[in-house]
């Protein structure tokens, strides 16, 4: 044996034995042990572990065997072991080991072993529900569910049931899950578990939910959250997974509002923190108008929401409130000051690891762009001169956009032009910057030019192709706009902006318009709620005479994002349907915030309206 031995000093040196700790306490020769003073020695008994020597150095062989590429043999020592000791670490340890030889099959038999000496064992209920998911065979693991749910406390279960969905996130067949939890889950959901907590029937009704929505099926996880909230417990649960739905199902948007304006149950921060959720959600998918009144909510009842702020900030600007903006704003900024650097990055976290340094610089770049709104370009510099990298594209654009205002586009187009490139990205991003700036002030020939000798360095890259088609549309090239939009269309067929454009691009000439409305129509289904699809939708409904759908959606959309293009089409449907009140009141709330803007002023124009 003295080979193993000393492979066995080696191992333990090095821990590959964390998983059998406990064999530390295999008695050892006298000669070796440290040897402590008779009056400091405790009188506690010892608790010496349950293996011995020969099972001590089978363990050793299973661990050497692996070490040696023979994962097979260490499997079999390592179960049989297990087995022997009952020991959940051995088990985990077989399984593991079967694992990473890509041994589905006998991992399986490994923790179904483990099941066998251990029935209590959740940990070895929930290692077979992931084998089997992984495995493909999502349809048997109604039983070791059904037996985790049993092995835990009723107080427990509901933090359980919640939990389930997430073991089967890399399914292949969502369907297949998706009813196993079926059959787990209704007798909770439904109130057939004798004395079980209210608690599990909303827990329920939400994991059903969101296994539901994964499997493609929106209508009947829409049916889940309803159920779920006329329980009337766990509300931030039901409210989180309805605006989840949201994109899909707009029903679901219901379910939220109920949970905000019911009379508060937990916590404001619990409550202020699914309306961040929701406000983000609306902000997705540019309800701007609906977003900011949610984040004015929480700061002011969750103030400690520091990141509120800025997106408060950002909000405000889209929908052109430059002073109220930078209000938020500067809070943002003496927030994060307050709390000190580690406390901010602490408060900030997110998956992004967005730092509190990049987000001052967020915030600088946004004050900049208020006072830019407000046309104060000097107190725009000095927000532009606290950014730790002034060089950067997104500041040079600001500052290419400050010069071009005074009338020196000339001087923004070098600024940018002169920023290094140094990758590929940099290169595109500059060129999509510059194009940007010719854009914003009309200059549709030198943007298009741009565009152009993009798409020669960056063959079939979408981005630059729509904004080409944008470009080819104002220059009244219209066959070349069609034809690039449907080349973004074959190359991103769910991006739904190029659908729109085509489709509004022909309802604004009169032209195709069965067409258009197909067009804007796959538009919406691939993103619905956007307010600028609604109104495309809204518009085209009016091009074919449909004047009562035209206003619901036209409606909509403005109250979703009072933008002055959405406020000029639906002035003009008004103004055609003799609702003239209506129509210069929207027209008047346009014009006051975005008195420039291109459409409300030739609809103005074209209907000899004066306001």
């Amino acid at each position: 044996m003295p080979d193993y031995r000393l492979a066995a000093l080696t191992l333990l040196a090095g821990g590959s034995l964390a998983v059998c700790a406990h064999a530390q306490t295999v008695p050892v020769p006298p000669s070796l042990m440290p040897q402590t003073p008779p009056e400091v020695r405790s009188a506690e008994p010892v608790d010496n572990s349950s293996i011995d020597a020969q099972l001590f150095y089978q363990l050793l062989v299973g661990e050497i065997e692996l070490g040696q590429g023979e994962a097979g043999s260490s499997y079999q020592v390592l179960l049989d072991a297990a087995r022997k000791t009952r020991d959940e670490r051995l088990f985990r340890r077989a399984t593991d080991v079967a694992l990473q030889a890509q041994a589905g099959e006998q991992a399986l038999a490994a923790v179904r072993a483990w099941r066998v000496a251990v029935p209590s064992s959740i940990d070895a209920q929930l290692y077979e529900v992931k084998l089997l998911v992984a495995l493909g065979r999502g349809a048997e693991t109604v039983e070791p569910l059904r037996a985790t749910l049993g092995s835990v406390l009723p107080s427990q279960r509901a933090a359980a049931i919640a939990s389930l969905p997430a073991h089967f996130a890399r399914s292949t067949d969502r369907k297949a899950t998706a009813q196993a939890l079926e059959q787990v889950l209704l007798p909770y959901a439904e109130g057939r578990v004798v004395d079980e907590p209210s608690a599990s029937a909303v827990a329920a009704w939400v994991a059903l939910g969101r296994s539901r929505l994964a499997a493609g099926e929106p209508q009947r996880a829409l049916d889940a959250a309803r159920r779920a909230q006329a329980s009337g417990v766990n509300g931030e649960a039901v409210a989180l997974l309805a605006i989840e739905l949201m994109p899909v199902q707009a029903q679901a948007e219901e379910v939220v509002t109920t949970y905000l304006a019911a009379a508060p149950a937990g916590s404001a921060t619990t409550r202020s923190a699914v309306r961040l959720v929701y406000a983000r959600a609306l902000a997705v998918g540019q309800r701007y108008a609906d977003a900011a009144p949610q984040l004015e909510a929480v700061t002011r009842d969750a103030p400690q929401f520091i990141d509120a702020w800025l997106t408060l900030g950002a909000l405000r600007l889209e929908l052109k409130r430059p002073a109220e903006a930078e209000v938020a704003l500067r809070e943002y900024l003496t927030r994060i000051e307050s709390a000190g650097e580690p406390a901010a990055a602490a408060e900030l976290q997110d998956e992004d690891a967005v730092t509190p340094t990049q987000r001052k610089t967020q915030a600088y770049l946004l004050l900049a762009q208020a006072a830019e709104q407000r046309r104060d370009f000097k107190t725009a510099e000095d927000w532009l001169s606290k950014v730790e990298s002034p060089q950067a594209l997104a500041v040079q654009s600001r500052r290419a956009s400050l010069l071009a205002q005074q009338g020196k586009l000339d001087e923004g187009r070098a600024l940018i032009r002169k920023l290094p490139e140094r990758t590929p990205d940099d290169a595109r991003g500059k060129l999509l910057a510059e194009a940007q700036l010719l854009r914003d002030h009309k200059q549709w020939d030198a943007a298009l030019r741009v565009l152009a000798d993009a798409n020669q360095r960056y063959r079939d890259d979408s981005d630059l192709l729509y904004e080409q088609a944008m470009m080819a549309e104002k220059l009244d090239r219209l066959a070349d706009m069609e034809q690039l939009l449907r080349r973004v269309i074959a190359l991103k067929p769910q991006q739904a902006q190029a659908y729109n454009a085509l489709g509004s691009s022909l309802a604004d000439r009169n032209q195709r318009l069965s067409e258009a409305r197909q067009l804007i129509a796959k538009a919406v289904e691939l993103a619905p709620g956007d307010p600028f699809l609604l109104d495309s939708l809204g518009w085209v409904e009016y091009r074919l005479g449909s004047s009562e759908q035209a206003l619901r959606w036209l409606r909509q959309a403005y109250r979703a994002r009072p933008d002055a293009e959405i406020a000029a089409h639906l002035g003009e449907v008004l103004w055609v349907a003799g609702e003239r009140d209506e129509a210069r009141r929207v027209w008047a709330e346009a014009r006051a915030r975005d008195a420039g803007n291109d459409v409300l002023k030739e609809t103005l124009a074209r209907l000899k309206v004066e306001l």
